[in-house]
């Protein structure tokens, strides 16, 4: 089978018999077998592996997550309460990386290995500013690890790999490119300051790995971007590197400043950003927005676009009042709302 942007699906290597040269002595006589030349000392095509090796070197430390979410937490009314991902294994312990919206208001994670092994596994820590959480799988056993390294020295048109597993259990990849790495923004208070896009995108992402020519891993994949042929966009491994130990050990990041979070949806227009809905669970639900409001300001800066909206809210912190400019038909307004600190909604173990 292939999945998409042509990567092979469950793919295995295949070694065929040598070839032999059969020689008939007498039609009553049995068959003979004959010692290949000695001088045809190389493999046969067909004697190759089916798998590229930058596949094969990070396979083993990849997992398949299968998540239930608690039904009646707001994270399951947007994603559903059953969720699946792939899980990549840093740690011989058994902890291993994937994308945080996978796991948000999990009650029972199952990890699926290579080696057929099904374990429980458990949410440890989320960084919800980067969009990465870490799981432990529940087995004392020593696990294969992939190697992890930063993507700074990638340049745009680099050859690079995603690696993942589908819900049956199936290895899914493809030989990819790395088209661009810039900023990127989304509606739900998150922005990177420098993402990954990497095509073609296949059909299992969220958690895939990005790895480089050598099968290092280079990137956490997030999210399937644009219209087909889609584009996927990777979280930088080095967002992981720098915090992987607290998240560990302190289950988010404690040396890092919480941002304040409002639960504020928005679309981004040309030269403008709209309010388009609110989380379930932030303050700005009850604060007195409206859906199509036209953001122009924060904390008296004026800003035009998405990006310039975070980035004027981030310069205070959690629990500080954010005061939002809309432009509402031909009037100007503040609305004051009082910001919290998001990962106390998602805590491991809530």
């Amino acid at each position: 089978m292939r999945g998409d942007g042509g990567g092979l699906i469950g793919s295995r290597p295949v070694r065929a018999v040598g070839a032999a040269w059969l020689v008939v002595l007498l039609a009553s006589v049995s068959l003979a077998l004959a010692r290949p030349a000695d001088r045809d000392a190389r493999p046969h095509p067909r004697d190759l592996p089916a798998v590229p090796s930058y596949v094969q070197r990070v396979e083993p430390a990849l997992v398949g997550l299968h998540v239930q979410a608690a039904e009646d937490r707001p994270s399951s009314a947007r994603l559903g309460a059953r969720r699946f991902g792939t899980g990549i294994l840093f740690d011989a312990r058994g902890y291993a990386v994937t994308v945080s919206y996978l796991v948000l208001d999990a009650v029972r994670i199952e990890a699926r290995a290579r080696d057929g092994r099904k374990v429980p596994a458990r949410l440890v820590g989320l960084d919800l500013d980067t969009g990465l959480a870490v799981v432990r799988l529940e087995d004392a056993d020593p696990w294969p690890v992939a190697t992890l390294r930063a993507s700074s020295d990638l340049h745009v048109g680099a050859v690079t790999g995603t690696i993942g597993v589908d819900e049956n259990d199936e290895l899914v990849y493809a030989t990819t490119t790395l088209t661009a790495v810039r900023r990127f923004s989304a509606f739900w208070e998150y922005m990177l300051d420098r993402a990954l896009m990497l095509t073609p995108s296949i059909a299992s992402w969220g958690g895939s790995a990005a790895v480089d020519e050598h099968g290092r891993v280079v990137g956490v994949v997030s999210l399937r971007l644009g219209e087909s042929p889609y584009v996927s966009l990777a979280i930088p491994a080095e967002k992981f590197l720098a915090v992987k130990d607290e998240l560990v050990v302190a289950g988010r990041i404690v040396s890092r400043r919480p941002r304040p979070w409002i639960g504020l949806y928005t679309a981004a227009h040309p030269g403008r950003v709209v309010v388009d809905g609110f989380n379930e669970s932030g303050p700005a639900r009850a604060a007195g927005f409206r859906r199509g409001d036209q953001i122009v300001g924060v904390n008296g800066v004026d800003v035009a676009s998405q990006e310039e909206f975070y980035e004027q809210m981030w310069r205070r912190q959690a629990g500080d009042t954010i005061e939002v400019s809309v432009r509402r038909g031909d009037r100007v307004q503040i609305i004051s709302v009082r910001s919290i600190d998001r990962h106390r909604l998602y805590e491991p173990g809530r």
